[in-house]
């Protein structure tokens, strides 16, 4: 399968298609926006806009979410319509963060991931002080507050434990490296996350022990298709085990509204 024929399917079934588990879904003539249903920041995942609209919509937009009292993001991809839309967003008072490439691949049978053996050194996180844990190696390697991210994670785990796996590296009981992925609701894809270690603990091979273990779980489980948003650090260990870019992705975050 080509680039373009990768793009289409992944806009179909992870932006225009996609159910977000703790969001309402609503599409308009223009955008498909996930309203959260706790308050947490909502966001645009897919828009059909073109130069004369684009700003009439991204203002009713704010207006909209301003209404809810919600922050969102608006997620732009390189091959988005306009193609200066992020420009666009920006001048409306988003904050536009750094490009992330978009990496796909597709497992099958013979794929080394699938063959690289056990991890006894991975632990699979299901409880929720693993998650805290999780949480706090996130912050101390990024600095960000991920409050609202822990209690997604914990309550889509309650909820629906087979749409998300988590798994730990430990040394000396401390949790040093961590990641998760999301099994995507009628989807041939799973979404990769994290694959954050601990500065003393790099150089160990926990990114790519934990690729393989979530890339095992994703074949368990019906999904070929393994996609992610790769920083400049992880994209290169991406390639090496068979991932291609085909796009480029920008979270837009509105204006503070709440």
């Amino acid at each position: 399968m080509g680039n373009n024929e990768l793009i289409a399917l992944f806009h179909k079934e992870l932006r225009e298609d996609a159910e977000v588990q703790g969001y309402t879904r609503e599409k308009t003539e223009h955008v498909i926006r996930h309203i959260s249903k706790f308050g947490e920041r909502g966001f645009i995942l897919s828009s059909n806009v073109n130069e004369n609209n684009a700003r009439e919509v991204i203002k009713s937009e704010l207006n909209y979410f301003k209404n809810l009292n919600q922050d969102f993001e608006w997620k732009v991809y390189s091959y988005d319509k306009p193609d200066h839309l992020k420009d666009i967003l920006k001048q409306e008072g988003f904050t536009i963060g750094d490009p992330e490439a978009l990496m796909v691949m597709k497992l099958d049978d013979q794929h080394p991931l699938l063959n690289d053996g056990q991890y006894p050194n991975i632990k699979e996180i299901t409880d929720e002080q693993g998650i805290k844990e999780l949480i706090e190696l996130e912050h101390a390697i990024w600095n960000e507050s991920l409050t609202e991210l822990g209690e997604r994670l914990w309550r889509d785990k309650q909820n629906n434990p087979e749409s998300v796996y988590l798994y730990g590296i430990y040394e000396d009981g401390q949790l040093v490296s961590a990641a998760w992925m999301y099994l995507e609701k009628d989807s041939s894809f799973a979404s990769l996350w994290g694959g954050s270690t601990l500065p003393l603990s790099r150089g160990k091979g926990y990114y790519s022990q934990l690729l393989a273990v979530r890339a095992q779980k994703a074949y368990e489980k019906g999904h070929p298709y393994l996609t992610v948003d790769a920083s400049p650090m992880s994209r290169p260990i991406l390639e090496k085990c068979g991932f291609h870019c085909i796009a480029y992705s920008y979270e837009c975050q509105s204006p503070k509204i709440k």
